[in-house]
């Protein structure tokens, strides 16, 4: 299953990263828009993302009442978006009336459930109350949004194996927590290098700070989009 990479856009405007996006056009297809830009700047800051010639990944983790999802879909379903978030907690009748939604406004957008975040460790996550590991909250969840309509996920990549092994093969995987061999860290906690959660069968891998920040951001870009396909 080949692999493919997402830019994270850690920004607050689109003018703070367009000289770099200007480079990585050509190299990098799909970036990732999330709830700093967008509270900053909108839908605008889509429109002219996409309007660069990108495929926009819309992160908004969507979590509320069913009707309320459901017409949050419907809106962001107007925008230039090819995938689009919801927090898979929400719920069965959340998720299912997010699904229709989609189906109904938006036929090509991929609805993505994220299920347990990347910077939760399992003592974060028994402090809200879920005495299981991560990995199986991850399964129970991404069974219950697969039930639900929706055909794909943001998990770990430390959660790529056993969900591949529990759903079916064509569900779309969306892999934060990537860091190149020797890169920082950061805040992530459950990470792997490109080539590992390729390997394992991630769809996508969302990888931000280790390009931007990066002496050259092509060149880092074009290494792992190396690493990916290697």
């Amino acid at each position: 299953m080949a692999c493919d990479l997402i830019l994270v856009l850690d920004a607050q405007s689109p003018r703070d990263v367009t000289p770099a996006l200007r480079q990585l056009q050509g190299t990098v297809r799909t970036v990732k828009v999330g709830l700093e830009m967008f509270t900053a700047c909108g839908p605008d800051a889509v429109r002219e993302i996409a309007g660069l010639g990108f495929d926009v990944f819309l992160d908004l983790k969507l979590h509320d009442i069913p009707n309320t999802v459901a017409k949050a879909v419907e809106s962001a379903a107007k925008l230039p978006i090819k995938m689009l978030t919801l927090h898979t907690s929400g719920g069965r009748e959340m998720m299912q009336w997010a699904a229709k939604a989609q189906r109904e406004h938006a036929p090509h957008l991929l609805l993505l459930g994220v299920t347990v975040l990347t910077s939760m460790s399992a003592a974060g996550l028994a402090e809200t109350g879920v005495a299981d590991s991560p990995e199986k909250q991850v399964v129970r969840l991404g069974r219950l949004a697969i039930d639900s309509g929706l055909r794909g996920l943001v998990c770990s990549p430390l959660e790529i194996s056993p969900l591949r092994a529990a759903l079916p093969h064509d569900v779309a995987l969306v892999t934060p927590g990537i860091r190149p061999r020797g890169a920082d860290s950061g805040d992530q906690t459950r990470i792997m290098t490109p080539a590992e959660a390729a390997h394992v069968g991630a769809s996508f891998i969302v990888v931000g700070r280790p390009i931007f920040k990066a002496p050259d951001p092509v060149a880092a870009a074009r290494a792992i989009l190396a690493e990916l396909t290697a």
